[in-house]
């Protein structure tokens, strides 16, 4: 599901702190038991939103290594 990010809703976005601030990032929000990602160099464009489960199922794939066939 992707939402606007102008709802109008005071978010507190954060980014990993490994980030090198290059703008090349995702931002990570919660919102009324939702999970929000955004891309940090398009903070005024479209906002995906994921359920706590679906979150903490992507969180564990990763930690598993099962995203690391992605990376460059």
């Amino acid at each position: 599901m992707t939402i606007s990010n102008d709802q109008g809703v005071d978010l507190t976005w954060y980014k990993a702190r490994r980030s090198n601030g290059s703008g090349a990032c995702v931002e990570v929000a919660t919102a009324a038991g939702s999970i929000l990602v955004r891309d940090s160099k398009d903070p005024h464009g479209p906002v995906l939103t994921y359920t706590k489960a679906e979150w903490d199922a992507f969180l564990d794939g990763a930690k598993k290594g099962e995203f690391d066939s992605f990376c460059v």
